[in-house]
């Protein structure tokens, strides 16, 4: 049984954690926060997304991060673009990665950005042909790879089929997303075998929820299958909108705390990362979804 002997975790709590919380969130909040996950030695930070503030309230004010943000060589700053006009936004602002994002499901695809798969990725032809000309990498997401609110289970051949076309398109990268957190090891190792038949295993990330206490063991087994990218949120921010009152979003130090057992190197300081998670969680006046955290605050 071999491992990765290296693990790029992409930090995506000011991102996809943060647009979820009820509460306004100030500018200065957000850019302490990526700060503080820099100089914890994360290498790839998302810190926001170029999106509507009417649909997506908590990601207003991404230009403005980005611009007061230290932006460290050699990490990567990334947001989502999911439009022509939110890449436009995000180009002006000085971003020099955006993501893109997919469903595995079509009833996902309609309720949540209210079209079809296939016109969905049509969307992204114009953004990925800007990106190119502007030296602008693209991302990919797949969200509901092991299972959807609507439509339960999800086929690994779909996944496969929309992330082959992610890929095809010119996303250097597609992270595959168990959005509602219902994977399971086995199910987590058959996706990863069908999407690999047609992507190169270094060209995937893991992007798992922990609705179900499965994440950490799903992440185990995509080890085991050669990725070695995950998608990971500090102090668990982001809760699961389809379970009510359940986790989202693995938690960085839980997932660290695994690979630092492992061996597993990532560059990441797990002390610094603990006090990025309890300054957020402050500031949020909210618990840390962190099980380190709260067991090394027992």
């Amino acid at each position: 049984m071999t491992f990765p002997t290296h693990v790029r975790l992409i930090e995506v709590g000011p991102r996809d954690g943060l647009q979820n919380e009820a509460q306004p969130i100030s500018v200065a909040d957000k850019v302490q926060l990526v700060n503080a996950l820099t100089d914890a030695g994360l290498g790839y930070i998302e810190v926001g997304s170029f999106v509507s503030p009417k649909w997506v309230p908590q990601m207003a004010g991404s230009a403005e991060v980005f611009a007061q943000i230290k932006h460290k060589p050699g990490v990567v700053y990334g947001a989502l673009a999911p439009n022509m006009r939110g890449f436009e936004d995000a180009v002006a602002a000085g971003v020099k990665e955006v993501a893109v994002f997919a469903a595995a499901s079509q009833a996902f695809s309609q309720r949540n950005i209210n079209c079809s798969i296939s016109e969905s990725l049509e969307r992204f032809v114009p953004i990925i042909e800007a990106a190119k000309q502007h030296g602008i990498s693209v991302r990919g997401y797949v969200s509901c790879v092991l299972g959807c609110p609507y439509e339960g289970q999800v086929s690994a051949q779909q996944v496969a089929a929309v992330a082959k076309e992610l890929y095809a398109m010119g996303c250097y990268e597609v992270s595959l997303g168990d959005t509602i957190g219902t994977g399971t090891p086995t199910a987590t190792r058959t996706m990863f075998e069908a999407v690999g038949a047609f992507i190169p295993r270094e060209k995937l990330a893991g992007h798992f929820h922990d609705t179900y206490g499965q994440a950490l063991v799903n992440i185990y087994a995509s080890l085991l299958e050669g990725i070695n990218v995950f998608d990971s949120s500090v102090a668990g921010l982001g809760g699961c909108p389809y379970a009510k009152g359940a986790s989202g979003n693995v938690a960085t130090e839980d997932v660290l705390y695994m690979l630092n057992g492992m061996g597993i190197e990532t560059g990441v300081d797990m002390d610094k990362l603990l006090l990025a998670g309890e300054h957020i969680c402050n500031v949020l006046g909210r618990v840390t979804g962190s099980r380190v955290a709260k067991a090394r605050e027992g």
